[in-house]
């Protein structure tokens, strides 16, 4: 089953329905309203697919009420956690260490291994730093974030 195929699962399981619509904007690619999941026809490729539905599930599972008007702080906070199951679900620390141990040594080629987009993985590393701080220590490994490195301790 692919990553998509098994995030449409995900959405059906936990009471989603996932659509595909051609929205007036073509800077709209996806939006969540009281359980549908409506993602762009218009994305160009299955990471942009994959990363767009992942987020939009998180804010399925994770957000309540209307949260567009990004103004407002509470809305800005739940955006950022249906963000943060998005990059959880698909990458996480396990996703950056196997893909270190897989041979990817720069952001294009971790977020090729791990299907998703360069923007989303910066988005994802990005939110890590601010959550762990200049490293972690995962799996055997520490993962530093800027610059973006794996180092393997014994």
């Amino acid at each position: 089953m692919t990553v998509m195929e098994e995030l449409i699962q995900q959405a059906a399981d936990s009471g989603a329905e996932v659509i595909e619509r051609r929205f007036k904007s073509e800077r709209i690619k996806g939006l969540y309203c009281d359980g549908i999941i409506a993602v762009s026809d218009r994305l160009e490729t299955s990471a942009e697919e994959v990363s767009i539905l992942a987020e939009e599930i998180g804010h399925h599972l994770t957000a309540s009420g209307d949260i567009l008007d990004q103004s407002r702080a509470g809305n800005r906070k739940q955006e950022q956690r249906g963000r943060m199951w998005a990059y959880d679900r698909l990458i996480g620390l396990s996703g950056i260490v196997r893909a270190y141990r897989r041979g990817c040594r720069n952001r294009y080629e971790m977020a090729e291994e791990l299907g998703v987009t360069e923007e989303l993985l910066a988005e994802a590393l990005e939110r890590y730093r601010q959550k762990y701080g200049i490293c972690t220590r995962y799996e055997g490994c520490v993962i530093f974030w800027e610059p973006l490195g794996v180092m393997e301790v014994r």
